[in-house]
């Protein structure tokens, strides 16, 4: 008998994406048994689309709509223990700019064989994948024409990421108190703690914006840097250094994490510009990240 599968897409204030989404996802080969809305707290109209364009009238869809926008973490954990209370014995979780490809996930049950295990579409973007991809050896996959056909990898991103019950039963939901970035990061460092293999599809993909990134540093101390927004850096500065600290340990974070965060910023102070906002937003997230707290706190730091 075929698993029970709900596909979770977890949404705020981009109802165009949605729709998109929505529609790439109905057109699936393998159709999931349901497709999970969630709704963090939109402004722009989003539940309005969805009654326009029937999807609320689908007895496969469910809209369930948050009271605040609580980040893409604390939408991914609501999301999710409700579609494992209602039933699902799988759960394919994705950001609403995601364009399943219509074989992504026939692809992706052809490969997800245990429920032991985490399996995950890859994120492409034409013939490149949206990010790097690093297997456990060590190896990096950055062209779609090299990818195999399943592969374990350090982490994957919550864009087509395949769970089992069985699986969040052991682990537990993602960190809503990382509010945005680093938190399926974080959920790949404590599923591998618990044994738990990450597993990639190579044939199950999903169109998305690639990131923009680049290295820069020398030797050890050559992080991968990303160009983005000051209120996002914060975020992405403070749960790195709070997974380095829950998962590696103070010291660690304090030898590693927060040295590469320096490489980071000089990075980014030569080659990004609103370099006072960014600079506020590095010192923000390492204070915050070392002092442990969490939630949403940059319109607290005026970031």
């Amino acid at each position: 008998m075929a698993p029970c599968i709900t596909a979770l897409v977890v949404t705020h204030n981009r109802k165009a994406l949605l729709s998109q989404n929505l529609s790439t996802i109905s057109a699936q080969l393998y159709k999931p048994n349901r497709i999970l809305i969630l709704d963090n707290a939109s402004t722009d109209g989003t539940r309005e689309m969805l009654g326009e364009e029937g999807w609320l009238d689908h007895p496969g869809v469910e809209l369930l709509a948050l009271p605040e926008n609580t980040g893409g973490a604390g939408g991914f954990a609501a999301g999710l223990q409700h579609a494992i209370g209602s039933g699902a014995e799988w759960v394919w979780m994705m950001d609403d700019d995601a364009e399943p490809h219509p074989d992504a996930l026939e692809e992706l049950m052809r490969v997800a064989t245990d429920p032991g295990r985490i399996y995950g579409s890859v994120a492409v973007s034409g013939d490149q994948t949206a990010w790097p991809l690093h297997t456990i050896e060590g190896q990096q996959f950055s062209n779609t024409a090299s990818l195999p056909d399943a592969f374990q990898v350090v982490s994957l991103p919550f864009l087509g990421f395949l769970v089992s019950a069985g699986t969040v039963a052991r682990i537990g939901y993602p960190d809503e108190g990382y509010f945005i970035a680093g938190d399926d990061h974080e959920y790949c460092l404590r599923a591998r703690a618990n044994g738990i293999p990450i597993v990639a599809c190579g044939k199950s993909r999903i169109e998305h914006p690639a990131s923009h990134h680049y290295r820069f540093g020398l030797g050890p101390l050559r992080p991968t840097c990303f160009y983005i927004q000051p209120w996002k850096r914060y975020y992405d500065v403070r749960n790195r250094i709070a997974s380095a600290m829950r998962h590696d340990g103070t010291l660690s974070a304090l030898g590693t994490t927060v040295p590469a965060t320096a490489v980071r910023w000089l990075a980014t102070m030569l080659n990004e510009s609103d370099r006072r906002a960014q600079s506020k937003a590095y010192f923000a997230g390492v204070w915050d990240g070392l002092l442990g707290r969490s939630g949403r706190r940059h319109e607290q730091w005026g970031i």
